[in-house]
């Protein structure tokens, strides 16, 4: 859509919905045009459409998510006015039962 001169169009489109969600922003860092994209997705929602962003990096670490900490901190700041912050501690949800000082068994070997 950006190449392709239609980006307004589809931000226009995607403000239609009344919530996108967002899941792990930060997982793998953005591409310089990506992140131009992405700031431009939450400006284009900012005090207009919800959105839900998760990440496993504190705010103070978005500078490396994003390669540069002004266009974080424009983020973080369009993110967290009128938001619900909901900081997790503790341990990964998926590892909970795990344990993870032993080899699984292969299966068919179990007893």
């Amino acid at each position: 859509a950006h190449h392709d001169g239609r980006l307004q169009d589809e931000l226009r489109r995607l403000g239609r919905y009344p919530l996108i969600v967002i899941d792990e922003v930060g997982y793998i860092p953005f591409e310089p045009e990506a992140a131009n994209l992405f700031f431009q997705l939450v400006s284009s929602r900012y005090e207009r459409a919800s959105l839900i962003v998760t990440s496993n990096k504190p705010f103070g670490r978005w500078g490396e998510v994003f390669g540069d900490d002004v266009v974080a901190a424009a983020m973080i700041d369009r993110l967290v006015h009128h938001a619900d912050v909901i900081n997790l501690k503790g341990d990964s949800y998926r590892l909970k039962n795990r344990d993870l000082g032993r080899v699984p068994t292969p299966v068919g070997e179990q007893d």
